[in-house]
């Protein structure tokens, strides 16, 4: 049998992929925040498919509140039926944007992540309690031709304030390929909050450094939250640490 191109062959694994997705359920949307990409959900979406949930990971641009919730709503407003948004630290005040412009959205799943109340910011609800250490961890800003600057963690420190949790050749590879966010998608504020109409649900671990845990057990209270679990012990990537605690909070949230 002669050998499929390449092109062929990467179509036929993705109709494959797609063929075992249960139309009965709600598609997943994966929003990364600031300083991870997309691929720190792929423990969570291998996960979801074989429990025949459609998923999808978004590129958040981590450019502005505004500017991302609208990319993220587009992307929702493409989706037949049903969708679970899913938010990872600065994603979490992405799909609480995101959500208020679309009426596919059945429920919110917050993953370490930021839940604001109108006219809050990421940057200030992180520094109103204690333990949060990420301004140490900060490598020099990077300057942007059009104005404002980017923000890294410093390589070096990357793994102790972000993903202490996670084995340290996977933390190196994560570390240099980190997305950057503008240093203005943190001082942005929010609009109204899409939690307050929805049901919501949180997990994150009480090591978190990059918003402290008394900071997300706030957030989860005044939103409501259906169920939060509290990880013990366990880093700003939860979702990369325990995939299965929050692969199963997201199907719980989906149902």
């Amino acid at each position: 049998m002669p050998k499929l191109p390449a092109t062929v062959a990467v179509a036929a694994s993705l109709v494959s992929a797609a063929a075992v997705a249960d139309p009965a359920k709600p598609t997943i949307v994966l929003v990364h925040g600031a300083f991870a990409d997309a691929s720190s959900w792929n423990g969570v979406i291998a996960r979801l498919q074989r429990n025949g949930y459609k998923t999808i990971a978004v590129a958040n641009p981590l450019r502005g509140v505004s500017n991302d919730a609208r990319v993220v709503s587009d992307i929702v407003g493409s989706i037949a039926g049903p969708v679970v948004l899913v938010g990872h630290s600065y994603g979490g005040q992405v799909i609480s944007n995101a959500a208020k412009a679309s009426g596919s959205v059945k429920s919110l799943v917050y993953v370490a992540a930021f839940a604001p109340e109108a006219g809050e910011a990421a940057v200030e609800l992180a520094g109103r309690f204690p333990g949060g250490t990420l301004g140490e961890a900060l490598a020099p800003p990077v300057k942007l031709a059009g104005g404002g600057v980017d923000l890294y963690i410093d390589q070096a420190k990357f793994r102790d304030q972000f993903a202490h949790d996670i084995p340290g050749e996977l933390t190196l590879l994560m570390a240099v390929g980190q997305r950057p966010i503008t240093e203005a998608a943190l001082t942005e504020a929010s609009g109204e909050p899409a939690w307050k109409s929805l049901p919501c649900y949180f997990v994150y671990g009480d090591g978190d450094k990059n918003i402290p845990a008394a900071a997300l057990a706030f957030m989860a209270q005044r939103a409501g939250s259906k169920r939060t679990i509290v990880v013990d012990g366990a880093s700003h990537v939860v979702m990369v640490s325990k995939p299965e605690i929050v692969a199963d909070l997201i199907e719980e949230a989906a149902k």
